[in-house]
């Protein structure tokens, strides 16, 4: 069974829309802060397609473990 990461990361955020990992770390804090999540909380892969209008299955093909 293959196993999926299930969080994102900054770097990922990076890969994905191709902006700074700065730009990635203020886009998950602002996601974190529309969920009503504390700054120690992950953004999870649904959580963040959601947000972002892309697919799931986009999002997985960025995503290197």
């Amino acid at each position: 069974m293959l196993l999926h990461r299930t969080c994102i990361y900054p770097k990922d955020v990076q890969r994905i829309t191709g902006k700074s990992e700065r730009s990635g770390r203020r886009l998950l804090t602002k996601i974190r802060q529309e969920l009503g999540k504390a700054s120690h909380q992950f953004i999870s892969v649904e959580e963040f397609a959601e947000y972002t209008g892309l697919p799931v299955s986009t999002i997985r093909q960025y995503l290197v473990d």
